[in-house]
Order: C-alpha cells, then structure tokens, then sequence
C-alpha cells in the first residue's frame, strides 16, 4: 500500500493552481474539467511521478468551520518536506508569502509555517541530522 494522492481543500481551484506552481514550485499534474470544478493535482518538481496534491474545492458544509478553526488555533492542514526551511523561508518572504510562524528549531526539525492565500496554514518541515 502506498500514498498516490492526498487532497488540500481550497476557495479557488485556480488562484490555488496558480500558487501553489507559481509561487511554490509545484508542478501541474492533472487539470481535468468536471462541471464547476476540476480534477486538478500537483506534484513536486523532484518527484514528479510521486504522491499528487489533489486541489479539492472546499464547498462542502463541514469544510468552512474546519478549516476555520484550524487557522484559528494556528494548525497546519499538511506539511511539506524541504532540504533548508531557512532558505525557503526567505525565497517565499521575497515572494509575498504571509508566514504566521517564522523558522522555529523544534529539536530534531525545523518549521515554518505560512499562509497559502487559500484558507490555509501549511507547514514547511527540515529533518535535522540525527547524531
């Protein structure tokens, strides 16, 4: 068993389109037009055959106050991997990126934590070196 696609609730398919492979650096995957809305994945750049992001569109009832109060209490929906939260840190600063938790060294990671302009917190995450 392995993970092939996970799913990140979004306000707007497209501006989420947009950020996260213009902003991020994500890859478009899969942009499948079904009705009002789309089938629309992402995957990494250094992993393009792996896990997609699925862009789900939050119109669901449960979606708004789960989201709502997950940034309220300031909690992350996922988390992605990078090799430098520092230097990512300030690529996405000089990209107008909102962080609400700038790079913290939690012991055996280092996060941040920014806004995806889509009723998001999302969690950038470095492994440190175990010695």
């Amino acid at each position: 068993m392995r993970i092939n696609w996970t799913s990140i609730c979004v306000d707007d398919q497209e501006k989420a389109l947009r950020f996260y492979t213009e902003t991020l650096g994500f890859r478009l995957k899969h942009n499948i037009p079904l009705g009002e809305h789309a089938w629309i994945t992402v995957v990494s750049e250094e992993d393009p055959e792996g896990t997609e992001l699925v862009l789900e569109p939050a119109g669901h009832p449960a979606v708004v106050p789960f989201r709502k109060a997950l940034v309220k209490d300031g909690i992350p929906y996922t988390a992605f991997a990078v090799d430098d939260v520092g230097a990512e840190h300030e690529r996405l600063v000089a990209e107008g990126v909102r962080f609400v938790q700038p790079p913290t060294d939690l012991g055996t990671v280092i996060t941040a934590v920014f806004d995806d302009t889509c009723g998001n917190l999302i969690q950038i995450v470095e492994e440190k070196a175990q010695t």
